[in-house]
């Protein structure tokens, strides 16, 4: 038996895997029951490297072509290999298991964002070229995890349906300031003005994104209702009425999380209303997956929802609502996988082909840790006051339905 069947071959419960080594030897891993994926590993350097960080190795080598899918394809073969071993039947973690998630927030503690290497950050994955965006993702530029109320439906309605659901979670008023951070290209600070009447700030950290959100709000004219600012959340003064954040927490590291919600909660009116959408981690928190920290966000921290809750507890953010989304950005993804692989003519002439098979191996990626791996969605609503929003979620249910009517602003 080699060394791979011996590492990987454990692994594979289900499926099949048949390898191609350098020099020609053949080896199959799995029962055979299910999907069945033929790769090929070009030489003996890339072997040695998979064998040593799988985790990094699997994904810079398909950017590499030093790992090439001979049959199906790499949301196939992860799939089989992720699938095989859901979190859910992780079973029980021991001791060891426990010491290792302690070491692992105790490094998450030292990775610092500061302002400035955050920007930098930022623009390592957001300031990429405009009309890659537009390939896959919908009208809204929507750059976050949907809402599904039905599997079926289209990304465009999924997206609309997301912008409803948050916005139907801050319990807006007209007239309401309110504070978007992490704003992206300005579409859910637009469509709040739209169907609630409130002023908002958004504020991000990519100078592409700022020129768009702001180019949209003058083409909507609402700019004077809807401004955007390249700022960092910590600089940003006054008081708000709401707060929302999407898809930015992600960016802010486990070591900023006290200075994150101790800024919220000096932004947040006494009465006010905060909404905060995030990736998270079912159970605790982990290391960063080593391929997307180093080619697609890096710094970026995925929390437990305990970390989450035992920092903003210290500022006595009160939790007012909490959502766990399981499957919708599984859903997302399939979305923009799809979508890229129907256009990747253009996205090669946009970069090249190693860029694409790093898109399309980070998408993939996505989609069977949503499904398989230990990762959901958060969205947790939190006020200063107990008496901030209603006393039964009824009022979310209405407000909901409301904005769903509504539509979008368009996007020229």
């Amino acid at each position: 038996m080699s060394l791979i069947t011996r590492l990987a071959g454990s692994l594979v419960k289900r499926g099949r895997i048949e390898v191609e080594l350098p020099g020609g030897r053949r080896e199959t891993l799995g029962p055979g029951d299910g999907k069945e994926v033929a790769l090929r590993i070009t030489d003996a350097k890339a072997l040695r490297q998979l064998l040593r960080k799988p985790r990094l190795a699997i994904g810079e080598l398909y950017m590499d072509g030093r790992l090439v899918i001979e049959r199906g394809s790499m949301l196939d073969l992860l799939e089989i290999v992720v699938g095989s071993n859901p979190w859910e039947q992780g079973g029980k973690r021991g001791k060891t298991a426990l010491s290792k998630g302690r070491f692992n927030d105790l490094k998450a503690i030292f990775r610092r964002n500061q302002a400035a290497k955050s920007r930098r950050n930022v623009a390592h994955h957001y300031d990429l070229d405009d009309r890659l965006y537009d390939l896959f993702l919908d009208p809204m530029r929507q750059y976050s995890c949907a809402y599904f109320t039905d599997p079926k439906n289209s990304l465009e309605q999924a997206q609309l349906d997301k912008l409803a659901h948050i916005a139907a979670k801050l319990d807006l008023k007209p007239g309401h300031r309110v504070l978007d951070i992490g704003c992206g290209w300005g579409g859910l600070a637009i469509y709040l003005h739209r169907v609630a009447g409130v002023k908002v700030l958004g504020v991000t950290l990519s100078t592409e994104q700022l020129a768009y959100a702001r180019a949209w709000a003058e083409r909507e004219g609402v700019a004077d209702h809807v401004k955007f600012e390249l700022i960092d959340y910590r600089h940003v003064t006054g008081t708000f009425d709401r707060i929302v954040s999407v898809g930015m927490f992600e960016h802010v590291g486990l070591a900023h999380y006290d200075e994150f919600y101790g800024t919220c909660a000096c932004l947040l009116k006494a009465d006010g209303v905060m909404l905060l959408h995030t990736i998270g981690k079912l159970g605790g928190a982990g290391s960063p997956d080593p391929f997307t920290d180093k080619w697609i966000f890096p710094g970026y921290h995925l929390p437990s929802l305990s970390q989450m809750q035992a920092t903003s507890e210290k500022h006595r953010m009160i939790v007012g609502d909490t959502e766990t989304l399981r499957l919708h950005y599984a859903y997302t993804l399939r979305h923009w996988l799809q979508r890229c692989q129907e256009r990747r003519a253009e996205i090669v002439a946009i970069y090249d082909e190693r860029f694409l098979r790093m898109w399309e191996f980070y998408l993939a990626g996505g989609i069977v840790m949503f499904e398989s791996g230990a990762a959901c969605n958060y969205q947790v609503q939190y006020i200063r006051d107990r008496r901030a929003v209603p006393i039964t979620r009824d009022y979310l249910a209405e407000a909901e339905a409301r904005y769903r009517t509504l539509g979008a602003p368009a996007r020229s």
